[in-house]
């Protein structure tokens, strides 16, 4: 996973939403909480968090879906309700990206995985790291610094 062009676009399932990110992510993930599992109709969720200054929703609108929690904003195309990405509150910096959105998805590989503990048994995901729920804020420094250093930036 060495190479992350930029920028790259992307968009919705049948397009009327279009987005551009204009820098590399922090940190990918993989998600395996059932909460994941359902809204993804998958057996994870995959998150590519960039920083809310290099992420732009370019062409139409989205809307909230989800569970309308106050802890995060799953932002969703109001026509084909692909789940485009999230806006987890109180962390404005970022943006969690479903990197599936992207035209070219090359390079694209979650480093991380939470919620091992609700995890299919068959989901495998190749992650570097995987903790039972999320990594503890502490380590998150060290996890995005690691991150950069397996990306080769």
């Amino acid at each position: 996973m060495t190479d992350w062009t930029l920028p790259r676009e992307g968009g919705c399932r049948c397009g009327r939403v279009r987005l551009k990110v204009t820098k590399a992510p922090l940190v990918t993930m993989a998600c395996h909480c059932t909460g994941c599992q359902r809204m993804s109709s998958s057996a994870f969720s995959l998150s590519a968090a960039i920083p809310a200054d290099g992420f732009e929703v370019t062409e139409g609108e989205t809307v909230i879906g989800g569970l309308h929690g106050a802890d995060s904003h799953h932002h969703f195309c109001g026509w084909c309700m692909s789940w485009m990405f999230t806006r987890p509150r109180g962390m404005d910096w970022f943006v969690n990206l479903r990197p599936t959105m992207l035209d070219d998805t090359s390079g694209i590989a979650p480093f991380i995985e939470t919620y091992t503990s609700e995890k299919l048994h068959f989901a495998e995901t190749g992650a570097v790291h995987s903790f039972e729920r999320f990594p503890p804020m502490e380590a998150m420094e060290g996890l995005v610094r690691d991150f950069a250093a397996w990306q080769g930036r």
